[in-house]
């Protein structure tokens, strides 16, 4: 079954969000500061995770493909 892209690609980027906001802000760096390389990470890691999730679902379905295709060439003979 594949995965569902977005909700895991928006906890992913959510929790880095937070991640990279809380160790700006421990750096000492200005609020403005954390907050825009928190959106920036948060980006990336939205668009990240987002082509890795579609990489394992291309690869899931391909293996289901696969099976499918041998069980019937399998009842066929």
């Amino acid at each position: 079954m594949p995965f569902q892209i977005r909700p895991i690609a928006v906890q992913v980027a959510v929790t880095c969000f937070f991640a990279l906001s809380i160790v700006s802000w421990i750096n000492g760096l200005m609020p403005f500061v954390c907050c825009k390389r928190a959106l920036i990470g948060a980006a990336c890691a939205y668009v990240a995770t987002a082509l890795a999730i579609r990489a394992v679902n291309a690869i899931l379905i391909d293996a289901m493909v696969k099976s499918q295709l041998k069980q019937e060439e399998e009842q066929n003979r």
